[in-house]
């Protein structure tokens, strides 16, 4: 048997390389995971904005290298992933640094100091695509290096010169504001990837991550902390006796949290894309909002939510990519996660169902009736809400008939279908209209005035109403109404 060692052509592999398909969020979140491996407790994220040198540093505290080590990390491929690694090594396939790199800058630098003592190396594509061979230059001297001044005692920079077109394609100032916007959504991505180090949860000391002297604020995505979230119990799986384990949560509903709570927590994704499991790899975020076929993503399970912790040890069985940013579930796990998610959708949909079937109990005074009839449900006009008792008695006969067929038409005319369809896409973007102040204020006195005939006080009256609409979503309106009519009906006595 003949054998030919046939070595990729560097020139074209490396422009191979760069399209691997990482977003300038998931490049940086790698280049964290190395900062983080490194044992780095502060790790900054730089950028400077001329539009003629846009250009990304990552520096950190971590052990730093020596050179014959900064060597072997600027390698291709310098770790197996067959390899057994560490407990906490956030790597995989010894790519990360350099795929991530190259997939955002045609020049990678990395300036490295242990104990004091400073090396440095690069990467050129131009360099190398000049040559066609795997030089990695190693400079003499890191005078005018940027940010390499802030080194400590040990720590590295890995700096991105050379930023590819999607950032520097335009005009100075589409540059400009296109690096802004990238920066902005990884800092919003780091802070999701990284939360629970930057929140230091399970006992484990937090780490600093800041981007240009702006802090990152951890973002729980299972508000866990909210007295209103819904936990449910961990569950452990294991996979080639190692510990897989599940822990569903259940966000709290809309009416429990402040608009600014619920604008954050569905993330610009929105809560329908944002539910589902949460998967991630020592601690850090590798998958979210996929149920992987496993459940559909519907309104009424949006709130529904799965962190699924896994040891790096089980990245095989996982299929974890290159980027880190896509797993498969192991056939032994997927019955499991089945029968754990099954009782959470119901949570889920019963937040919802809960909260819609104590409006209807409280609401004793409903413009709609909802009447069961076996597994029908018919919604229909209240025949008998004070405003259409007290305006059929103002009705001559004959128009009180007329009135009576309009009120039915109105209720067989319900567009089921239309508000079937809406609610399915976003059940908190269906709305009523506003109610005028003019209308509200008839709707108020008629309805008083109705209740206080029956016998009521003032104080029952108050409570039927500020459960009833359209008077719940107007209250402060609908009380100011109600206060100049019990001053009034009183004076009248």
């Amino acid at each position: 048997m003949r054998v030919f060692d046939i070595a990729p052509k560097p020139s074209a592999l490396i422009e191979s390389i760069r399209a691997i398909g990482y977003s300038l969020s998931t490049a940086l979140a790698d280049i964290v995971d190395n900062s983080i491996a490194a044992s780095a407790k502060s790790i900054k994220i730089l950028s400077n904005l001329d539009d003629k040198d846009l250009k990304i540093g990552i520096l950190d505290d971590g052990v730093g290298m020596s050179e014959k080590d900064l060597l072997e990390a600027m390698r291709l491929g310098s770790q197996s992933p067959l390899e057994e690694r560490t407990k906490h090594d956030l790597g995989r396939f010894g790519l990360g640094l350099k795929t991530a790199s190259f997939s955002q800058c045609r020049i990678l630098t990395v300036v490295t100091k242990l104990e004091k003592r400073t090396v440095c190396a690069r990467w050129d594509l131009d360099h190398i695509a000049k040559r066609d061979k795997w030089e990695v230059q190693v400079p003499e001297n890191i005078k005018g290096i940027p940010w390499a001044d802030l080194l400590d005692t040990n720590g590295t920079l890995v700096l991105w010169e050379g930023l590819n077109s999607s950032i520097s394609g335009g005009t100075p100032v589409q540059n400009v504001e296109e690096f802004v916007r990238q920066m902005d959504e990884a800092r919003r991505h780091l802070e999701l990837v990284f939360h629970r180090f930057l929140s230091g949860d399970s006992g484990q000391q937090k780490i600093a991550i800041e981007i240009n002297n702006l802090p990152l604020e951890p973002f729980d995505p299972f508000h866990s902390r909210h007295p209103a979230t819904i936990v449910g119990p961990e569950e452990v799986i294991r996979i080639a006796n190692k510990r897989v384990v599940v822990r569903p949560y259940t966000l709290p509903h809309r009416s429990k949290v402040t608009l600014a709570e619920w604008e954050r927590y569905a993330r610009p994704e929105g809560y329908m894309k944002s539910q589902g499991f949460y998967i991630y790899r020592e601690r850090r975020l590798i998958i979210d909002g996929t149920w992987f076929g496993l459940m559909r993503q519907t309104e009424l399970t949006k709130l529904a939510r799965v962190r699924i912790d896994m040891p790096n040890s089980l990245d095989e069985d996982w299929k974890i990519d290159v980027k880190k940013a896509s797993a498969q579930l192991p056939p032994g796990v997927r019955a499991r996660l089945r029968r754990i998610i099954e009782p959470l959708g119901a949570t889920s949909i019963r937040v919802y169902k809960t909260r819609g079937q104590k409006l209807l109990e409280d609401n004793r005074i409903p413009v709609w009736s909802r009447l069961q009839n076996k597994n029908e449900i018919i919604y229909k006009v209240n025949e008998d809400h004070p405003m259409v008792v007290e305006l059929q008695s103002k009705l001559p006969p004959q128009s009180r008939l007329d009135f009576l067929k309009l009120i039915e038409v109105v209720g067989t005319s319900l567009p089921t279908e239309a508000l079937f369809a809406d609610l399915g896409g976003d059940l908190d973007s269906v709305v009523g209209t506003d109610t005028t102040n003019e209308a509200l204020a008839y709707a108020a006195a008629t309805t008083y005035q109705h209740l206080s005939k029956m016998d009521k006080g003032p104080e029952e009256i108050f409570a039927m109403m500020k459960v009833a609409e359209p008077f719940r979503s107007n209250w402060e309106r609908t009380e100011e109404i109600l206060m100049n009519e019990t001053i009034r009906k009183t004076s009248d006595e």
